[in-house]
């Protein structure tokens, strides 16, 4: 029997990984997510940032990252210059500052284009495993495993839970949206 309980599941882990995407989309503010994941030359291994290092905000416009073992600072200065994240790495000596410039208009626009293709990429897996778990429904009915009746019921409750999965990563891109131009 179809598991609405494994659906869910689904739907929450695309949620979760919209919510981590749209993280990273840079929106004029400071976030430890844009730099968290980069990943960095640590004596020979490649390991995030957030594995190596403390990062703070201590600002809306600043992010100060400050490595537990010094000798990291010219590795971590290194892969920030070379991710795509745009910004100009600061290292004093004990910790690297990254300032956040304020965007342009069109920036914003770009940025918000972005997050809702990401968006949209994410509504389309929800649907995806809606298709899915209706046609196992079908199948089971077919199959005579579950009546006419179970199976529009539980149709009707695939469609619920769908529903507020793509309400939930509507409701991301929209606070996303507020972000990017407030910032």
């Amino acid at each position: 029997m179809v598991e609405l309980k494994e659906l869910e599941q689904r739907m929450k882990k695309t949620e979760e990984v919209l919510k981590m995407e749209l993280a990273k989309l840079r929106a004029g503010r400071a976030n430890p997510a844009l730099v968290e994941n980069i990943k960095v030359n640590y004596y020979g291994t490649q390991m995030p940032i957030k594995q190596i290092a403390s990062i703070l905000i201590p600002e809306p416009r600043m992010i100060v990252i400050q490595p537990w073992d010094k000798n990291a600072l010219p590795e971590i200065e290194k892969a920030i210059q070379k991710s795509d994240i745009g910004l100009n790495p600061m290292n004093d000596g004990n910790v690297i500052r990254l300032p956040i410039p304020p965007l342009s208009e069109e920036r914003r626009k770009d940025i918000y284009k972005l997050a809702s293709r990401i968006t949209e990429e994410h509504r389309i897996a929800v649907r995806n495993i809606r298709r899915e778990f209706i046609e196992k429904v079908k199948k089971e009915e077919k199959n005579g495993e579950i009546s006419e009746d179970e199976s529009k019921v539980l149709q009707k409750k695939i469609d619920e839970i769908t529903e507020k999965y793509i309400e939930n990563l509507n409701k991301l891109l929209e606070d996303k949206k507020k972000e990017i131009f407030e910032g």
